[in-house]
């Protein structure tokens, strides 16, 4: 019989590449995850491991069990939620939750679990889209709020289902006595955005240049509380979602953006533990939040 927890440690490295990086999502020593795979080869009676330089990549032997692993690690999550609808205790949910959300949801949602669910632990963390949907399917934690912008979907992971919380508008932000009144109006301007790579300014850098003009970026910064500010100052120009702005007057002036696009808010989580009831009153909590004004 094959030992699940090392199968994991197969799993993770499937996913995460290296035994460094598996090393540093578990918290164990690269040693003990080298280990820990050997005897697994000793189980399977053939090799799941061989050197690629410095590392070491899977066999062909070693990425078909990986594949069986990802199967058995989701049957097993299933039976543990299965178990755990039978007890009325619940296990702590672990959240990971992108910076917008945690400003706008995030309180509203723990209070409607203080009230739904007050023995509920819930354990969160704030990263972005890409690493916290990465990180869900990786099994590092059971629950993601993540969002897309239009035009810009997704990946789809295999064995991850999602549930739309609902559709943020973004906005146009100037500082209040700015007298712009169309996008048009900023090409001359400076401006923030998040980082190169990421959807966010993707997307941000297209409605520009459908305006007809190169935005001048001179501030990059994934904190969009940090880019409201700047906007305040009338040093920059933006563009920012609502749900930063939820349940506070904004700083700044918003203006309407062609088209009034608006990003998609989802949570996602892995169909094994969908189920789970503290899976499912986290993802319900959300859910109140959004409808109570977090957008």
């Amino acid at each position: 019989m094959f030992d699940l927890r090392r199968l994991r440690l197969l799993h993770e490295l499937s996913v995460r590449g290296t035994l460094a990086a598996v090393a540093e999502a578990l918290a164990y020593s690269p040693s003990t995850i080298s280990q820990q795979l050997a005897l697994l080869e000793k189980e399977a009676g053939v090799p799941l491991l061989e050197p690629d330089g410095r590392r070491v990549r899977l066999t062909a032997q070693g990425a078909a069990l990986a594949a069986h692993a990802a199967r058995m690690l989701a049957a097993d999550e299933a039976a543990r939620a299965e178990l755990e609808r039978m007890r009325p205790s619940l296990a702590p949910v672990r959240l990971a939750v992108m910076q917008s959300a945690a400003h706008g949801l995030l309180p509203r949602a723990l209070d409607a679990l203080a009230e739904s669910e007050p023995q509920l632990r819930v354990e969160v963390a704030e990263l972005a889209p890409e690493e916290g949907l990465f990180e869900v399917a990786a099994r590092g934690f059971d629950l993601a709020v993540a969002e897309q912008y239009p035009g810009h979907t997704r990946e789809h992971r295999e064995g991850l289902e999602r549930g739309l919380l609902g559709r943020d508008a973004i906005r146009l932000a100037v500082s209040r006595d700015d007298p712009a009144q169309h996008l048009e109006d900023l090409r001359e301007r400076a401006w923030v955005m998040e980082p190169v790579g990421t959807a966010a300014r993707q997307w941000a850098t297209q409605q520009c240049r459908a305006a007809g003009f190169e935005p001048d970026v001179r501030f990059e910064m994934a904190d969009l509380t940090a880019q409201a500010r700047l906007v305040a100052s009338g040093h920059a120009v933006g563009m920012i979602p609502d749900l930063v702005f939820a349940g506070e007057t904004p700083p700044v002036r918003l203006v309407g953006l062609p088209d009034h696009p608006r990003r998609e808010v989802f949570t996602a989580v892995r169909r094994g533990t969908a189920d789970r009831p503290g899976v499912r009153a986290v993802r319900a909590a959300l859910q109140v939040a959004y409808d109570r004004g977090g957008r």
